[in-house]
């Protein structure tokens, strides 16, 4: 799913911009989707509509991956006033409302892209460091960890060999979750109209401009959010696998 929405706009399926035929065309040969309220092809309007949703989506989990964990094992291993602080500042950053902050900062700057992107991650990154907080202070629970303080171990060394090995699937089980979340949000950007206007494509928008043929060609509504659907299953899919693995809490890096 992941590799055909990133590479969909390459793929020999024709224009995505150009009527192909009468708008809302059933499914037949050469349109297997038939076509969208325009006339265009669905199938490349399908193939060129993941692209920018998925970049954005990776880009907000890879954001919030990297503040999730460097805030998280910092709030997890220090109980001083400035980190007790920084937990209750993401608390309140938590308790926004996520589709409000994505709608203020999207309509700020009509059309671009790269907001959206930084909206997605912004709503998402209060989740993602109270998962790391929670899983670094089970691990700084264990007697290891109070051994590497007792021989002199720094804050950032028992991050690298004690902590970081013992959340990795934590980390990983999250940001596969939040992946799915940043998906679904910039799907819900591109059915509210934020981002790159028309005629660009998003598997949201798409949603929303052919809802009015779905007597028409229902597959031009239904594959879409088909589309959103086994993405989520196929990122869940991949998550479990990922978090299949023996658990333990003594995973030790050499030093």
């Amino acid at each position: 799913m992941v590799v055909f929405g990133l590479l969909g706009p390459w793929l020999p399926v024709g224009s995505a911009t150009a009527p192909a035929g009468r708008p809302f065309a059933p499914p037949g040969p050469g349109h297997p989707f038939g076509t969208d309220f325009l006339g265009r092809d669905m199938l490349a309007r399908l193939a060129d509509g993941g692209r920018m949703m998925l970049l954005q989506a990776i880009g907000a989990t890879v954001a919030g991956s990297v503040v999730g964990i460097s805030v998280g094992t910092l709030t997890g291993l220090s109980t001083t006033p400035v980190t007790r602080v920084m937990l209750r500042v993401v608390d309140g950053l938590s308790a926004l409302p996520p589709l409000l902050v994505l709608l203020v900062l999207a309509t700020g700057t009509p059309g671009n892209e790269v907001v959206v992107a930084v909206a997605i991650a912004a709503v998402s990154i209060p989740f993602s460091v109270r998962a790391v907080h929670a899983a670094t202070r089970d691990v700084v629970r264990q007697p290891y960890v109070a051994i590497a303080r007792a021989r002199g171990d720094g804050p950032l060394r028992i991050v690298r060999y004690d902590v970081l090995p013992n959340i990795l699937e934590v980390v990983g089980a999250e940001a596969g979750i939040r992946f799915i979340a940043a998906a679904q949000f910039a799907a819900t950007a591109g059915f509210l109209g934020l981002g790159a206007s028309a005629p660009a494509a998003n598997w949201g928008r798409l949603v929303r401009e052919n809802l009015p043929g779905l007597d028409l060609n229902p597959a031009a509504l239904l594959v879409p959010a088909a589309l959103l659907v086994a993405l989520a299953v196929a990122v869940t899919a991949f998550v479990d696998r990922f978090a299949a693995g023996p658990a333990t809490l003594a995973r030790v890096v050499p030093r």
